[in-house]
């Protein structure tokens, strides 16, 4: 019993303890370090405390029994093996404190480094680097700032201000140009900024820093940076964060140490070569921080040829074990490499498929894992447009290109106005010198974000990738004054609100709006680019994953379409048919006339001339579409909205008619329209008059597009085209409803199709809770079932989704409420459960009962794999989001089903 206590309560484990699948357990961070570990690379010794702890300390606020004996215990077995003890005054072991939760978060979390260093073993660090003291006395004022911002809350700009002081003073802008006088004064500024802030001295204990440091890194989980990233990359918020202590290398202790960041591939393109940053006598924060510009890491060759080779040799074999991009942190100390982190590397949505793509060439993973390893929403960011450059458009800079793509927008130089324009509707550009985890939202705000400092690995950098956010780094051209929000470059000054144009692919940057042009994936998926005949590895590697989905799924995707137009460019890009197709849109424009002249009928004539006069004009809709999706499926709702909407504004009318009668002008038809608008005015007309409600209490209305739709199949029939109608009969609760519209319709169809037969389906659309509750009963008259999940949310949550969205969505998020807006990804709880409930008892009624949806959700990533899971036969999105379904559907096959195909 007593062994299996000790089981459960095991907080810490040595890293040769862990491995690459405990990440649950040991974070990402600290599961990486155990699999490195355990392969033989030099990785510093350390341990790692578990989430375990962390979620137990944060549900408490007290570290759970045992967690300090265990840390004791590692600690001493580090000590051992490093032959330090931590703070040591004459030979100091110190420690560096890192987050790693089970997610990447860059920079959104705690950590602290050279904990263990006081007044007294920073002299010892000296004198074991064999007196160096500007080294021991940087590593102080390091411990200092880190500390005092992360444990303690101290403002982090008071530090900042405090060195350009201690540079000013020594009339220079770099760091390595202050000695370890300078360094050992701004010391003794830090400790009066840390006295200030907290009331207390800077701790002196090395096992208090490090029992303080600990602490602030669990907290760290709940900061709000770390909620706001977690919330934009839906990573769930109870799973907490390891804490990583290792034993501290230094890459600051002089010309043959430095510090670095590599990929085993470009993650930006996907390329194969050698693709990083280094940074000679500097700390790992310093090149994430963008602070000092890097050096690509190939001029590693020339500085240290020895742990050039070495690396190189240590990112090929991590390459092949994870069978991935790997994203490699490492550290030389004196000509001794060591490896500090390793983990699968963020990239591009471009890097995406071109990497998949040739790990399978390698034949490191099959075409299912390729499948696994990118996502709807990676490809739909491939199909945004890029610009269209000519001779005109000259740039004025050029940095790093970070994350590709083409944004343009309006100059803003601060988090807080990014949010702030953006919320007003417009395109900003966040301008910075480096960013920081504080410029969170503001990059979630921005189309794009440029930076004069920094390379591929900074901050700005990793962060956007992970967002898809178009990003240019470190050009340095740009001379940014954030007080005065203006930068200037090449001679020209740009301030707040002026338009800029950044390439995140080449880096350039552009003054005033570029124009762009389509990607060369929609152009691919339009029919202009022959991916087996162009030299074009991404448009490549997005056939040969699509052709893999579209042979794995078993979900056929159609689309949203109103016109032959749209249903004509959604059937280039893969739709299979049409899953919606709205009537009401076929009563604008010029046809606004004939509706009224409908709503406005005294009599029975009067109404069937009206409908007389709709009818043609619908039957040449329909024979549209039919002909460009022929031989595939068109489901064709009856008119669903309220009729008002088709009318002029109660109080617009009742205005201009009192203003016409004040002129004494003839209002008499003014009047009868006023006079129809107040007769049909509602509440709450979305839970009025409408739908099938509609064609119940408006004779022949159903009937006239029923015989619209019917003749135009027929018609087209009889040229020898394919047409496969479906009749959808929207709003429906009862089965009642549905059994008297579809004994009208069946009758015109009988009537119609005498001279050519034509297979029409009648069925409906669930959108009603009650509809999904009584599903047995409405398939016994309905052939289709079709899952209108807008209007299923709204009612099922008892929302408007046009009031609520920007009323309280912003707060339920914010609470946790919403991870993600239901009208943005099915709730599976709640909206879900309905759908589940609706196609088990519709099918039982009917087997062979044909079920899709054609809501927004139809081409929502996660809400395809539902709709996968609960055995729906079809989805349907917009044209756009065609190919974005094709591959979730696939995804959703090998994912849950293994070998499932069609």
């Amino acid at each position: 019993m007593a062994a299996q206590e000790t089981v459960e309560h095991k907080y810490v484990y040595d890293f040769a303890e862990g491995n690459k699948d405990l990440k649950d357990l040991l974070g990402g961070k600290g599961a990486n370090l155990a699999e490195m570990t355990n392969l033989g690379l030099p990785v510093p010794p350390g341990f790692t405390i578990t989430t375990e702890a962390c979620k137990a300390y944060l549900a408490t606020g007290e570290e759970p029994d045992g967690l300090a004996d265990q840390i004791a215990a590692h600690l001493a077995s580090l000590e051992q093996a490093m032959g330090k003890r931590l703070g040591d005054p004459r030979d100091p072991l110190l420690v560096s404190v890192r987050s790693g939760a089970k997610f990447s978060m860059p920079g959104m979390m705690e950590t602290v480094l050279n904990v263990g260093l006081n007044d007294r073993s920073v002299v010892g660090l000296s004198a074991q680097a064999d007196g160096n003291d500007r080294f021991a006395w940087d590593s102080y004022r390091r411990l200092i700032q880190m500390f005092g911002k992360t444990v303690c809350e101290v403002p982090g700009e008071e530090f900042e201000h405090a060195l350009d002081d201690a540079k000013r003073a020594k009339g220079t802008q770099n760091d390595l140009d202050l000695d370890a006088d300078d360094l050992r004064g701004l010391v003794d500024a830090y400790k009066r900024i840390f006295l200030k802030h907290t009331g207390r001295e800077f701790p002196q204990e090395p096992r208090e820093q490090l029992d303080l440091a600990i602490r602030a890194v669990f907290e760290s989980w709940n900061a709000e940076r770390a909620v706001v990233y977690r919330r934009q990359e839906r990573i769930p918020a109870d799973l907490g964060t390891a804490v990583n202590v290792v034993a501290m290398v230094f890459g600051n202790l002089g010309s043959d140490s430095g510090t670095g960041v590599a990929f085993t591939r470009d993650p930006a393109s996907g390329a194969q070569g050698i693709y990083g940053d280094y940074l000679a006598n500097a700390q790992g924060e310093d090149v994430v921080a963008g602070i000092r510009n890097t050096v690509p890491l190939q001029e590693l060759e020339k500085l240290d040829k020895k742990s050039y080779d070495e690396l190189l040799s240590y990112m090929a074999r991590l390459e092949g074990h994870y069978k991935d991009l790997c994203d490699i942190e490492f550290t030389i100390e004196r000509g001794k490499l060591w490896m500090l982190q390793t983990r699968v590397g963020k990239r591009t949505a471009a890097a995406a498929f071109v990497i998949a793509g040739q790990l399978v060439d390698e034949g490191l993973i099959d075409l299912d894992e390729a499948l696994h390893r990118v996502n709807g929403a990676q490809l739909a960011q491939l199909m945004f447009p890029r610009f269209q450059l000519d001779h005109e458009f000259q740039p004025v800079a050029k940095g790093i290109g970070a994350s590709p793509g083409a944004a343009v927008g309006k100059v803003v130089f601060t988090s807080a106005r990014a949010v702030e324009l953006a919320a007003e509707g417009a395109d900003v550009i966040l301008v910075r010198r480096e960013t920081n985890p504080d410029d969170l939202n503001g990059m979630i705000a921005a189309k794009g974000i440029l930076t004069s400092r920094g390379g591929k690995t900074s901050h700005a950098a990793v962060v956007a990738r992970g967002m898809g956010k178009t990003c240019v780094s470190g050009a340095d051209e740009l001379d940014i004054n954030i007080p005065q929000r203006k930068f200037t470059v090449a001679g020209q000054t740009v301030t707040e609100g002026d338009v800029v144009s950044i390439d995140g692919t080449t880096g350039k940057v552009y003054l005033g709006e570029v124009p762009v042009m389509p990607s060369e994936v929609v152009q691919y998926f339009e029919g202009s680019l022959d991916p087996e005949h162009i030299d074009n590895a991404l448009v490549r590697a997005v056939h040969r994953i699509m052709s893999h989905a579209d042979a794995k799924r078993r979900l056929t995707v159609r689309t949203n379409a109103d016109t032959g137009a749209d249903a004509a460019r959604a059937r280039r890009f893969g739709a299979e048919g049409i899953g919606l197709c709205r009537t009401e849109h076929m009563f604008l424009g010029d046809r606004r006339e004939l509706v009224e002249r409908l709503i406005l009928a005294r009599t029975d004539d009067e109404r069937d001339e009206a409908l007389a006069a709709l009818l043609p004009l619908q039957r040449d809709d329909f024979v549209e579409i039919f002909r460009e999706m022929d031989g595939l499926p068109v489901t064709v709702r009856l008119i669903d909205p309220p009729l008002h909407e088709f009318l002029p504004p109660l109080e617009q009318l009742a205005v201009n008619v009192a203003v016409a009668q004040e002129r004494g002008e003839d209002v008499a038809k003014e009047e009868a329209l006023l006079a129809a608008v107040r007769r049909m005015h509602e509440e709450n007309p979305m839970l009025g008059l409408r739908g099938v409600r509609l064609g119940l209490v408006i004779p022949g209305l159903f009937a006239m597009q029923v015989r619209a739709i019917v003749e135009a199949a027929v018609a087209c029939a009889q040229r020898g085209g394919d047409p496969r109608p479906e009749i959808m009969v929207p709003l429906v609760g009862a089965v009642q409803e549905l059994e008297t519209v579809r004994a009208e319709a069946e009758k015109i169809i009988e009537e119609v199709t005498r001279e050519k037969a034509v297979d029409v389906l009648i069925g409906t659309m669930i959108e009603v809770p009650r509809a999904a509750l009584t599903a047995g009963q409405i398939a016994e008259a309905a052939q289709f079932f079709s899952f209108g999940t807008n209007d299923l949310t709204q009612m099922a949550w008892g929302f408007s989704r046009d009031d609520v969205e920007g009323a309280f969505f912003w707060r339920y998020l914010e609470l946790g409420i919403f991870g993600i807006s239901p009208f943005e990804s099915i709730d599976r709880d709640g909206v879900g459960r309905l759908v589940r409930i609706a196609a088990e008892e519709g099918r039982a009624a009917r087997p062979e009962l044909k079920l899709g949806v054609c809501g927004e959700h139809g081409g929502d990533p996660d809400s395809v794999h539902f709709f996968h899971e609960v055995g729906l036969d079809y989805v349907s999105c917009s044209p756009f989001r065609v190919p974005v379904a094709r591959l979730e559907a696939g995804r959703a096959a090998v994912e849950t089903d293994g070998s499932d195909s069609r």
